[in-house]
This record gives structure tokens, sequence and C-alpha cells, in this order.
């Protein structure tokens, strides 16, 4: 494995050999790994894994979060002989390897991430099998730059508008489950698909919400052509400033005061669209170990990320959102990471949006955030019932 510094570790071939070339990043989550793995938000993403014991359990078809793999590559340190887990049907290498996953595995994933922790994060490549060149099993300074140069040749994340590559095709929609089956819906979501994970519809779906997956590059005529009582945006890959469309999209569903609802990516482009900017991160928040405090219940979540960029607004006070001279009011920072003060959610105070960094739906957890929710229907019963009283 060679990163774009010149740092390089020499281990074991893991899943397909190969090559394969992306950002790498480090999840510092003790479980969860499929999850991981099939969250379209680590689309062109070499991730590794804190944790150092990983396949144990296996995979099943119950926890993946979309159709696929996502991650471009997979670095472990101890990877599982065999897994052993009663909800267990495959093993995780084998399903890398099915999918065409190349990873590496007998490396000191303890002194990358500190690397990843000191220099940030950067392109990196993964090379094994036919790709390794010649002399490159003695690590020889000619091979490591023939590896170097294709490493530096691959595209940064930095500008790459990503969600198109990750959404859905076809709209489909998720009816209501458990006691709210066969009812008639408490509302109509329209979720604009950048990434989304299975968990996050199914969430909504179990609060009496008809959820309508639509894909990124659905218009606002398409989105109010469905009724609409709320608007969510999911998560996603790539950098929110590439994302023209979507912020444009946010801002027609802004105008029409449609409440919103926005997650990881979501919190970003709605950043974006009331006119704040947003920044990389050095090493971004991954993982399910998050501290956040929302400063609207006072309390402390522990909560999963999986985010390189960041909001850039004023955590100390409200303040006038900058987008067309404070067309959409004032705006307030409502969750802050407590490691390192990144803002972790926004509430407008003028037009019934909200928005947090992470991911509540908990896949695979914790559970702390799933309240958002409840808070999102709670905000649309609002909204239906002020229209309603209007009309009368």
């Amino acid at each position: 494995m060679v990163l774009e510094d010149g740092f390089v570790l020499r281990g074991s071939a893991y899943a397909a050999t190969g090559r394969t070339v992306g950002e790498i990043v480090f999840s510092t989550g003790m479980t969860g790994y499929q999850e991981t793995l099939t969250d379209p938000s680590y689309h062109r993403q070499i991730v590794v894994m804190t944790a150092p014991h990983v396949g144990n359990t296996g995979v099943n078809d119950e926890d993946p979060e979309s159709s696929r793999i996502w991650v471009a590559g997979y670095v472990v340190r101890d990877a599982a002989r065999r897994a052993s887990n009663w909800r267990s049907v495959r093993e995780l290498e084998d399903e890398l390897a099915d999918q065409g996953v190349v990873g590496i595995c007998d490396v000191d994933t303890r002194a990358l991430t500190r690397h990843l922790r000191e220099r940030g994060v950067m392109r990196a490549g993964i090379f094994s099998g036919d790709a390794l060149p010649a002399g490159a099993a003695n690590l020889g300074d000619q091979a490591v730059e023939v590896l170097l140069d294709v490493v530096r040749e691959s595209p940064h994340m930095t500008g790459a508008d990503l969600a198109r590559e990750v959404s859905t095709d076809e709209a489909y929609v998720v009816e209501p489950t458990g006691e709210f089956a066969g009812k008639e819906p408490v509302a109509t979501v329209v979720a604009v698909d950048l990434g989304i994970k299975a968990r996050t519809p199914e969430q909504l779906a179990a609060r009496g919400v008809r959820v309508h997956v639509v894909p990124q590059s659905s218009s606002l005529s398409d989105v109010l052509a469905l009724e609409p009582d709320g608007v969510f945006f999911s998560n996603g890959p790539g950098d929110p400033g590439a994302a023209t469309h979507e912020v444009e999209l946010l801002r027609g569903v802004l105008d029409a005061r449609l409440p919103f609802f926005g997650i990881c990516f979501g919190n970003q482009l709605l950043g974006r669209a009331l006119g704040y900017g947003t920044y990389k991160l050095a090493y971004g928040h991954r993982g399910v170990n998050q501290p956040i405090l929302d400063r609207t219940t006072g309390k402390v979540e522990i909560t999963a990320h999986n985010h390189g960029f960041a909001v850039d607004a004023p955590i100390d006070a409200p303040s006038v959102a900058p987008y067309d001279g404070g067309r959409y009011g004032r705006v307030e920072v409502s969750h802050v990471n407590l490691n390192d003060q990144v803002v972790e959610g926004l509430r407008a105070l003028d037009v019934p949006a909200f928005s947090v960094q992470y991911h509540p739906e908990a896949a695979s957890g914790p559970h702390d955030a799933e309240h958002l929710f409840d808070r999102f229907v709670r905000l649309m019963r609002e909204r239906t019932t002020t229209t309603e009283g209007e009309a009368r």
C-alpha cells in the first residue's frame, strides 16, 4: 500500500487482488463493518478499520445498507480466518472478492491511522498480484516511484461531484410499516437519494410516513408533483461545493416553505443553500462513537458519522443566513462535536428546516439520535395544522 506522501506499508493480499486507488480514510467503529462497506458515502474511498479483528461475524443478507459494497479498497490488521456468528451466511473476504474489492491485511493499522491523523487523509493505492511492477517484492525505490505515480494521478476528493454516481436510477416508494401498515400515512416525504442508506426510509416508514425515494437528478417540479408534506436529503459522497444542482433544488424547497430534514451530505447542502461555506476536514469523522451536544435538548449523544467535509457557520450565536441578503432568515448551530467543536447540525429559525451532520438512522448504531425522525414528523404535522387553520 502506497500513500501519496510516500508512506509505504507491506502486507498480505486480502479479498480481490489487483490495483485500486482512492482517498484513504479510517473508521473507528468496533462493529458494523458490513454497514460501513455498503454505505454509498464511502464511494471512491479506501477504508482503514481501526478495530484490529475484522470479519469475525461474517456477512449476512439483512444488514447491507445498499445493493453493493461501495468502498474502493479495504485495509485490516487481523483478518478473521473464519466467521463465527449465528447470523453469518458468508465469509467477509469472499464477499469482498466476489465484488472485486481489492484489500490488504497484516499491516499496522494503528501506525497508519496515526499517520493520517497527523498528515490528514490523502490519496492512496493498494497493489497486489499482477498489479505489482517488477521489483515491488523488495519495495525498491524504482518500484515505489511507479506506484506513487499511479496514486498521484488519481482524482482528488475536493471538487468531486459523486452523488449522481450512487443515486437510484428510478424512483421507488417505501410504505408505512408496523402498526401503520395498510393505513393512510401520517405524512408523505420525498427523500432525495444522494447515497441513501436503506435504514433511513425504514425509520420514517416505521413512524407512519410514506417515503418517495427519488433520484439525485430530480427537479423541483418532480418533487412538488408528489405533493409532499416534507423533503429529506440523504447522506452521500463527494464535495458539497460541487453539488450545484442539489443546492438549487434545496433552495426551491426552502422557498416553498416545505419542512426539510437533511443528514450528513444533506446537512452540508443545507449550509450551502443558506449561504454558508463548507470546508474539508483534516481527517474527518468516521465511526459510531462521536460525542455530539444537541443544544436543543442539552443532551450529549453518541452518534455514527461518515464525513470529510463540514459547514462553516458561527457556533456562538444565531446568525442571518448570508444567501441573497438574508432571504431565509436566522439560523442557529444546533449541534456541535465535543471533540473538535465542528458544526454538526443547523436549525433555521424562520423557515421549517433543520439538519444534522451524522447518521440518526443508527445503522449499525448507536440509537441516541433516532428521535430526530420524530422531530421531523412533528415539524410536518405542525405545518399541516397551520395550513389547515389558515384555510379555514
